[in-house]
């Protein structure tokens, strides 16, 4: 069964309101697009593909679902593309039990890499040459990075098709192009300007089509490195590429990055050029009306220990390592939304208790980087 509809303003909305009673102030934020969305949202990347972490992934989804978290985040290929399904499967499931109705829910994947299917294939060169370039969905030039990524046209409406697929839903309400950086280090600067500018108009085309509701870019180094760096990306330029594709009414409206305690260049590194000044990829995020959504707040589990004891201090309503890692992410000007993997229902105990604390005060982290 197809999910028909998309998250809306409305409903999103209501979501927020319906959890107001155990979740705090500043917990739920507003996109430029109208969409309430929680500043904690699950992620689904880590894990192995088998049946006994898709459980546990759905376990993880149901409970943050009636917890205060409306934004899911994945993508095609993460395990193999058995995220994507283990989410498809939770969320119709809490659905059908009347928990959440699936306009409150804000659902974001990704395509770019090459997603084997449920396990890697004996051969992968073998099954990515008869799945992708015999059948025309790319030629071998389109390809990155040892076949392994890939935004040519038809490769991309065929993910966001698998994608749909997967999560049993009509309309895929945020789709980020995966870590463009990897055509970006591959390629000229024109190559990749004419590759981004065919993605964007496919993505386009796909928003006409009412299979995404938004798109934007996905990216691990791509906003955080210097102008000068091979896989360095301009935000100015995406911004421009997406008004030559489709001018104001364009739906280039998100941007990805990591940035947590260790990796902080997101918010501290003054490398996107707008106009004549020079901003952080946050700040140049704002001045293009870019919503700015973070991963890896807890980098992979590593900041969920006593990475730096002497944060606590500045984060006395957070409980522990993990909590005062995720605060510090969802707290910064500028985010949106921070990321965390949640593959247990125990990390969402944990992280979502955060949902019924307001954020810290932004002079507060501002205190952090000052000193």
């Amino acid at each position: 069964m197809t999910l028909k509809g998309r998250a809306t303003a409305q409903a999103t909305a209501a979501y927020a309101e319906r959890l107001g009673a155990q979740t705090a102030n500043g917990h739920f934020r507003t996109t430029p697009g109208g969409l309430q969305v929680s500043s904690i949202g699950l992620g689904t990347y880590l894990g192995e593909p088998d049946d006994a972490t898709d459980a546990a992934y759905q376990a993880a989804v149901a409970q943050a679902l009636t917890a205060g978290c409306n934004h899911l985040d994945t993508a095609v290929n993460y395990r193999y593309q058995h995220s994507e399904r283990a989410i498809g499967a939770a969320l119709a499931a809490a659905i059908d039990r009347g928990e959440v109705a699936r306009e409150e829910i804000v659902i974001a994947t990704k395509g770019g890499f090459v997603p084997f299917d449920g396990a890697r294939p004996a051969d992968p060169g073998k099954w990515i040459y008869q799945t992708y370039i015999e059948t025309g969905l790319a030629h071998p030039n389109d390809f990155a990075a040892n076949y392994q990524h890939c935004l040519a046209p038809d490769f991309l409406d065929a993910m966001i098709a698998t994608s749909r697929r997967n999560l049993g839903v009509e309309t895929l309400d945020i789709y980020y192009l995966h870590n463009p950086e990897t055509q970006r280090i591959s390629n000229t600067r024109e190559t990749f300007r004419r590759r981004m500018l065919d993605a964007f108009e496919t993505l386009e085309d796909a928003v006409n089509r009412g299979e995404i509701g938004a798109y934007g870019v996905a990216t691990w180094t791509a906003f955080r490195s210097p102008p000068d760096a091979p896989d360095y990306v301009s935000l100015t330029e995406l911004t421009g590429l997406a008004f030559e594709v489709a001018g104001e009414g364009n739906h280039f409206a998100y941007v990805q990055l990591p940035y947590n305690l260790m990796m902080t260049e997101a918010f501290a590194l003054e490398n996107q050029q707008v106009s004549d000044e020079f901003f952080s990829p946050m700040a140049a995020a704002a001045e293009l009306g870019l919503t700015v959504i973070t991963s890896a707040a807890l980098k992979q589990g590593t900041l969920a220990g006593p990475f730096m004891a002497e944060l606590a201090p500045h984060f006395p309503e957070a409980a522990t390592d993990a909590q005062r890692a995720i605060q510090f992410a969802r707290s910064t000007p500028g985010v949106t939304l921070a990321l965390v993997g949640m593959s247990h229902a125990d990390h969402v105990a944990e992280n979502l208790a955060l949902a019924g604390i307001s954020p810290a005060d932004s002079d507060t982290i501002r205190g952090l980087f000052a000193s």
